[in-house]
C-alpha cells in the first residue's frame, strides 16, 4: 500500500481507510482474510493509535470489515446490491445472483393496523389486517426482518401465507388470491438497530440499517400490502442510475 501524505488536507484516518479499501477492492484480501492489526497498521504508516482505530472502526460501520474479539478484524462479504430503478422481488434477486432464499415466518395473525398503515392500505375505520413477520435470509444468513400488513377482505385463507418461503408472497397473491402487483412505492431512511432487531439479525445493536416502507398495488393501483423491513446495512447496498 502507498505511504500516507501527511502534509495533505485529508485526514490521516480517511487516507488509511481509502488504502485498506483499495486493497480489497484490488482483491490482496479477500472475504475472511485478517487485516492488520491497529499495532502493524501503526507502524507501517506512522500514524497513532486512534487514526488506525477510527480507520478501522469507520470500516465496520460501512460493512466492509467485521471484527472477531480476541482474534483480530476481517474482510467482510460483499454487500447485495439491488438497483433501484425498477420493481424487484427479493427471493428473485437472491436465485439470480446465485444465493438461496429462505424465509422464516416469526407470526402471522390479524391486528389492528395503526393509522400509518390505515393511510397506506387505504381502508376504513373498522377494517383489520393480516401481520405476516418474518425473517429474510440468503444462505442461512439473516439480511431483513420484514412485517407485511394485508387487508383482511385480500386474504380469503390465512393458513395460506405459511406457503410464503416455498414461494414469494407475490406469487401466491397471484395464484391463490387472484391478484397481480403491478408496482409499489418505496421509501428508504436510515436508522441503528435496536436490541430486539439484534436478535433476529443477529448483529449487534446500534449498527446502521435502513427502515424500507413499500405499498405495493394491483393492476388497478389499489393497495394490497404495506411492508416495515429493517434491511442490514452491512449486508445489503441500494442504488440508482441518473441519466
Amino acid at each position: 500500500m502507498e505511504p500516507l501524505q501527511h502534509d495533505s488536507l485529508i485526514p490521516l484516518y480517511h487516507q488509511l481507510m481509502e488504502r485498506l479499501k483499495d486493497s480489497i477492492e484490488k482483491g490482496h484480501w479477500t472475504p475472511g482474510d485478517k487485516i492488520p492489526s491497529e499495532n502493524q497498521l501503526m507502524n507501517q504508516f506512522g500514524v497513532s493509535r486512534n487514526t488506525a482505530k477510527k480507520a478501522i472502526e469507520e470500516l465496520v460501520q460501512e460493512g466492509i470489515l467485521y471484527r472477531i474479539q480476541g482474534k483480530g478484524t476481517f474482510v467482510a462479504k460483499p454487500k447485495l446490491q439491488q438497483s433501484l430503478m425498477g420493481f424487484y422481488s427479493f427471493s428473485k434477486v437472491l436465485k439470480e445472483k446465485g444465493l438461496n432464499p429462505k424465509d422464516i415466518i416469526l407470526k402471522i395473525e390479524e391486528v389492528t393496523p395503526t393509522a400509518k398503515i390505515q393511510e397506506a392500505l387505504k381502508l376504513s375505520g373498522d377494517e383489520n389486517v393480516i401481520e405476516m413477520k418474518r425473517l429474510r435470509c440468503a444462505n442461512n444468513e439473516p439480511y431483513i426482518l420484514e412485517s407485511s400488513f394485508i387487508p383482511k377482505h385480500v386474504v380469503s385463507d390465512m393458513e395460506q401465507l405459511k406457503r410464503v418461503g416455498e414461494i414469494s408472497l407475490y406469487d401466491l397473491f397471484s395464484q391463490q388470491f387472484n391478484i397481480v402487483v403491478t408496482r409499489a412505492k418505496e421509501a428508504f431512511e436510515p436508522v441503528l438497530i435496536r436490541a430486539d432487531e439484534s436478535e433476529y439479525l443477529q448483529t449487534e445493536e446500534g449498527r446502521p440499517a435502513l427502515l424500507l416502507e413499500r405499498t405495493a398495488y394491483d393492476v388497478n393501483s389499489v393497495p394490497v400490502e404495506f411492508c416495515i423491513s429493517i434491511v442490514r446495512g452491512d449486508r445489503c447496498r441500494f442504488y440508482t442510475e441518473l441519466s
